[in-house]
């Protein structure tokens, strides 16, 4: 049976990671059913490498003017226009070149899917981060069969390096990604797509293959990124879009691993900036002025 053909645009957030973006535009440009659009939103005119795109099959459009992944993201829905589906992956992430034929199949076979995230082959953002040979060594080695767009299951929420959503329900309902969590915004993917979640099904699905480098350059400060382990979870819990059970599991798994690890941290982690940033982020919340937008004012 012939499905319907989708307006897919892919949108790529990105910010001091000018050579891997190059690497990974590349392999988008592989894809077999490539996107009708790419929207590259950059924070400055050295984070992307113009020529570098020369030759591939769908317009680009590089976006000016927002800072930080949410207001970046929003950039790119604002940019998206009549798309049915707009897809998200991070300025690190390899894709296989069927991810989008086979997101496609997917959202066309079930008009009830308003949200999908993929099957990440390996994650860098766990370990120091990985090479763009490894990540296409990794590419490379993936079984052979071929994935369809029938295996997946519903899921709490999408992965924001791999991520992609039906925009019908996002226009009727003005739903955007919230830009009181700046700069890396860390948790907005939960945020984003359980606004969704009302609207139909959230899943992942195994067709949907790729490799996430964990890069750590444009990292934030460990201390930045310690305060929003604490208020961000805080902060979502009070808008609804994150339930009292994986805030507090998320809070606590974040906070025992910097208090044990700042004895002998990871090298690529800053382990007691982040025991710093939670210790105020507490406090904080202790004295009734938790925000995630005051680490805007923290070095």
């Amino acid at each position: 049976m012939s499905l319907e053909r989708l307006n897919m645009v892919v949108g790529i957030a990105t910010a001091g990671r000018r050579e891997i973006l190059s690497k990974a535009v590349d392999l988008l440009a592989r894809q077999s059913r490539p996107p009708d659009r790419l929207l590259i939103s950059r924070m400055s005119p050295s984070d992307v490498d113009e020529p570098a795109f020369e030759g591939f099959p769908a317009p680009i459009l590089i976006l000016d003017g927002a800072t930080g992944l949410t207001a970046q993201r929003n950039a790119i829905l604002a940019a998206a226009g009549g798309a049915d589906i707009v897809v998200f992956f991070d300025d690190d992430f390899f894709v296989c070149d069927t991810y989008l034929s086979n997101l496609e199949g997917l959202f066309a076979a079930h008009p009830d899917i308003v949200a999908a995230t993929g099957l990440v082959l390996a994650d860098g953002a766990s370990g120091p981060g990985l090479s763009a040979e490894e990540g296409l060594r990794i590419l490379g080695s993936r079984p052979t069969q071929v994935q369809d767009s029938e295996s997946f299951r519903e899921c709490y929420g999408t992965y924001g390096c791999n991520m992609a959503f039906r925009t019908e329900p996002i226009r009727l309902n003005k739903i955007l990604f919230d830009e009181n969590l700046p700069f890396y915004g860390w948790q907005e993917d939960i945020d984003f797509s359980r606004q969704l979640a009302c609207h139909g099904r959230v899943v992942k699905a195994e067709g949907l293959l790729g490799v996430h480098l964990g890069t750590k350059l444009g990292r934030t400060s460990g201390v930045r990124f310690g305060y929003s382990q604490i208020a961000n979870p805080i902060y979502l819990l009070r808008k609804g879009t994150l339930s009292w059970r994986r805030a507090t599991r998320l809070m606590w798994r974040n906070i025992a691993a910097n208090v044990v690890r700042s004895v002998s941290p990871e090298p690529w982690i800053d382990r007691r900036g982040r025991l710093k940033g939670n210790i105020l982020a507490a406090i904080d919340l202790l004295i009734g002025r938790s925000s995630p937008d005051r680490i805007v004012r923290l070095n």
